[in-house]
C-alpha cells in the first residue's frame, strides 16, 4: 500500500472503534476517551522505549516496580518530563481489562500518578492536568461501575489491536495523524462547538507556509488561540525541527482544547522543554510577555467574539493596543487579536491570522486600525479563501499575513476563492492550490484576476482591506460575437419570412382546392 493507503487504512480502523464504543454516547462527549486512550498508549510505548534504550534484553513491562531505583526516576522524569511504572504501562493493563472489575478507578490512580510524578519538577507545569477530561467515573460512561468498566475496556483493547507496526516505515506521523484525524472527525460533526477550535491540515499548511515563509531559521512559533494545536503542528510537519529552535508556544481559553493541544505536542514527539502552552484568556491575560518577540505567528482566533474593550479603561494604554490609538469593538475583538499577535511579532518575522471579512471593510474603530496597520506598513498581504473550507462554518474567510520587514510600501491581495476541492462535506485546499498561493505570495506579481500589489497611496484612501475592493472577479459569462449574432438574427429572420411566404402558398393552394369542390 501507498503511504495514502496507508494513512486511511488506519484512520478507518480507528473511526470504527469510535463508533463502534462510544453506543449511545455523544461523539463529542465520548472524543476524550477515545483521544485519551490513543494518548495513553502513545506515552506508555514512548516511556518504555526510552527505558530499554534499543537494548533487545531488555523488556520494561516485563521488570518488576521494585527494580525501579530513586535515580532511574529521577533521570527519567528529567528526560521525558514524566515516569510511569511497568505494571502502569498501557499494554500491561489493557492485557486484563475485561476481567478488571476495578478498571476505572484503576485508570484514575494511574492517570495521577503519572501526572504525580511531574511535580516538582521542569515539566510539572505541562504535564499537569493532562487527564482531566478522562473521567473514568462519569455516568457518560454508564450508570454503574460494571457497564463504566465494560466501556473502558473496550476502548482499551480497540486501541491495542491497532497494528502500528503494519504502518512504519511509510513516513506516517502514526500516533499524531491518527490523533488529528480523529479531532477533526468529531470536529466535523460536532458543528460549530467542535470546529470553533480547529483548523483543518489543508488551511494550517498554508498558514504555516506564509508564516515560515523564506525564514532559514525562527527562535520560537507562537499561536495566541491554538486550540488543538494543528497551526503549530504543522510548522513542525512542513520544516526541519532545526529551524524552529526554541520551540512552540501557544494560549488557549478552553480548557478541553488545552488539554488537546498538550497531548498533541507529546503525541508528534514535541518534548515538554520544547513546548509551553497555557491556559487564559489572551485578549486579558496574556502569556509569554517574557518570550517576544517570536519568528514566526500561526493563528486561528474566534471569529467576532464579545470582550471586555472599553470597559476596562486600562486596556487602551496596553502595549499590544496604544498604538492603534483605539480598542477593538466590544462587539467584535477579532483586531484585539491582530493587534496582540503585532505586538509579539519580531523584526524579521511574519504572522499569518486567519480573519472574518467583515473587518476589512467595516467604518468606526475597525477603519482606525486598518489605517494604523496601512500607515505603518504591517500589512504585507490579504488572501481571501474559499467558501466552507472549515468546520462549523461555511463562510469565506480571509488569512492576514503581517510583517515588520517589508521592503516596500506596496500592499498584496490576493483572491484565492476560486481555489478549492469539493467534497462531501467540506471544501478542501488541495496542494496545487497552495502551491499557487505561495508562488504569487512570493513574487508579488500581478495577475489578472488572482493577485494585485496596490501603492500605499491607493490603499489609503478610505484604508479598505476587502479583496474584492482591488481584485476584478473573472468574468465567467459566455464571451458573444455581437456581429456574428446580429449576422445569424438576418439570416433566421429572413428564413422566417421566406417560410410565412411558402406557407401563404400552400394556404392559398388549399383554399382554392376547397372553392373548385
Amino acid at each position: 500500500m501507498t503511504s495514502i493507503q496507508q494513512r486511511a487504512e488506519l484512520q478507518r480502523r480507528i473511526w470504527q472503534i469510535a463508533n463502534d464504543v462510544r453506543g449511545a454516547v455523544d461523539g463529542w462527549d465520548f472524543k476524550q476517551y477515545v483521544l485519551g486512550t490513543l494518548f495513553y498508549r502513545f506515552i506508555s510505548e514512548n516511556f518504555a522505549a526510552y527505558i530499554e534504550g534499543g537494548d533487545g534484553s531488555i523488556r520494561y513491562a516485563e521488570l518488576a516496580d521494585s527494580v525501579i531505583t530513586p535515580e532511574i526516576r529521577d533521570d527519567a522524569i528529567k528526560t521525558k518530563g514524566y515516569f510511569i511504572y511497568p505494571k502502569h504501562l498501557f499494554a500491561t493493563v489493557a492485557a486484563s481489562a475485561n476481567t478488571n472489575e476495578s478498571l476505572n478507578t484503576d485508570l484514575a490512580a494511574i492517570f495521577s500518578a503519572i501526572e504525580s510524578s511531574a511535580i516538582g519538577y521542569p515539566s510539572e507545569q505541562d504535564i499537569r492536568g493532562l487527564f482531566a477530561d478522562f473521567d473514568t467515573t462519569s455516568n457518560r460512561l454508564g450508570n454503574t461501575v460494571k457497564d463504566k468498566n465494560s466501556r473502558l475496556a473496550a476502548v482499551l483493547k480497540g486501541v491495542a489491536e491497532l497494528n502500528f507496526a503494519e504502518f512504519e516505515g511509510s513516513n506516517i506521523d502514526l500516533f499524531g495523524d491518527a490523533y488529528e484525524f480523529l479531532i477533526s472527525n468529531y470536529a466535523a460533526n460536532a458543528g460549530k462547538s467542535g470546529g470553533e477550535f480547529f483548523t483543518p491540515q489543508h488551511v494550517s499548511k498554508l498558514i504555516a507556509l506564509l508564516a515560515m515563509h523564506k525564514q532559514t531559521s525562527v527562535n520560537k512559533i507562537y499561536d495566541p488561540a491554538c486550540g488543538s494545536g494543528s497551526l503549530l503542528l504543522q510548522a513542525k510537519k512542513h520544516f526541519d525541527a532545526h529551524i524552529i529552535e526554541d520551540g512552540f508556544f501557544g494560549q488557549e481559553i478552553n480548557h478541553t482544547t488545552y488539554n488537546l493541544a498538550r497531548m498533541n505536542m507529546f503525541l508528534h514527539n514535541i518534548n515538554y522543554d520544547k513546548f509551553n502552552v497555557q491556559l487564559g484568556n489572551t485578549l486579558i491575560d496574556p502569556h509569554f510577555g517574557d518570550d517576544k518577540p517570536f519568528d514566526a505567528i500561526v493563528s486561528n482566533p474566534p471569529y467576532s467574539v464579545k470582550w471586555i474593550g472599553s470597559d476596562d479603561p486600562t486596556l487602551i494604554n496596553d502595549e499590544r493596543f496604544a498604538p492603534a490609538g483605539v480598542l477593538a469593538p466590544k462587539s467584535k475583538a477579532d483586531f484585539a487579536f491582530v493587534l496582540h499577535a503585532l505586538s509579539y511579532l519580531s523584526s524579521k518575522g511574519r504572522a499569518a491570522i486567519v480573519c472574518f471579512p467583515g473587518i476589512f471593510y467595516r467604518g468606526g474603530a475597525e477603519q482606525k486600525i486598518r489605517q494604523y496597520l496601512v500607515d505603518n506598513n504591517y500589512v504585507e498581504t490579504v488572501i481571501s479563501l474559499a467558501p466552507n473550507l472549515f468546520y462549523g462554518t461555511t463562510i469565506a474567510v480571509n488569512i492576514l499575513v503581517l510583517s515588520k520587514h517589508k521592503t516596500d510600501t506596496n500592499t498584496q491581495f490576493i483572491d484565492a476563492s476560486g481555489l478549492f476541492k469539493k467534497e462531501t462535506n467540506n471544501n478542501v485546499l488541495l496542494d496545487k492550490h497552495i502551491d499557487q498561493i505561495m508562488a504569487v505570495f512570493d513574487s508579488k506579481a500581478n495577475v489578472d484576476h488572482f493577485a494585485q500589489s496596490l501603492p500605499y497611496e491607493k490603499v489609503a484612501v478610505d484604508y479598505n482591506l476587502s479583496v474584492s475592493s482591488y481584485v476584478e472577479a473573472k468574468d465567467t459569462r459566455e464571451v458573444v460575437d455581437i456581429a456574428q449574432l446580429n449576422a445569424e438574427l438576418k439570416t433566421t429572420v429572413a428564413r422566417i419570412d421566406q417560410l410565412r411566404k411558402d406557407i401563404d402558398v400552400i394556404v392559398a393552394e388549399i383554399e382554392g382546392e376547397e372553392l373548385e369542390v
